[in-house]
């Protein structure tokens, strides 16, 4: 009997050290921690959304491509989803604007405060001219803030707004201006 418990307890511990084993040949990634504190509540009508960039990003094989991340920024895009016809559309709202938040250690709330609306021409489509739905976005400037992985970025936007986002990299090499 004493012979099958301790076989018992060998077979645990090599199954325990397979998984182990088997865990360590797995790519790792870093999961930060979503720290909202010293962030106020969202005003009313307003909806928060999150962006928790990964300290883990694919590295480029481009050499004029920045591997660096303090050369990196993040593009935020407002926008809404809308069913477009032949018409020329846009969508029109304020700006976004970045309140500095002391009582968050510097980290900064992000927001679009007023509606968003979809402004369009008024042309008669011809019949049967098919519809599509498609993402407007706010603006035509981009709005790109710092990478940084250790902090949330926070923005509160209308409701019906979205919010996608993207990366942007710096290239390597730097062209010198022509003094005048």
């Amino acid at each position: 009997m004493a012979f099958s418990q301790s076989l018992t307890t060998i077979s645990g511990a090599l199954a325990g050290a397979s998984l182990i084993l088997v865990s360590a040949l797995e790519p790792v990634a870093a999961i930060p921690r979503l720290n909202l504190n010293g962030y106020p509540a969202p005003a009313p009508g307003l909806q928060r959304w999150v962006i928790q960039p990964s300290g883990l990003l694919p590295k480029t094989t481009d050499p004029l491509v920045s591997a660096h991340p303090l050369d990196w920024r993040i593009q935020l895009i407002v926008g809404q989803e809308v069913t477009l016809d032949c018409n020329l559309q846009r969508l029109s709202g304020p700006g976004m604007t970045m309140r500095m938040l002391p009582q968050a250690s510097g980290k900064a709330l992000f927001e679009v405060k007023g509606p968003l609306r979809v402004i369009s021409t008024k042309k008669a489509c011809p019949p049967g001219d098919p519809v599509k739905r498609s993402f407007l976005s706010l603006g035509l400037q981009p709005y790109l803030v710092p990478y940084n992985p250790s902090w949330p970025i926070v923005v509160d936007l209308p409701e019906g707004a979205e919010l996608r986002w993207r990366v942007w990299k710096a290239e390597t090499r730097q062209q010198k201006a022509v003094k005048l």
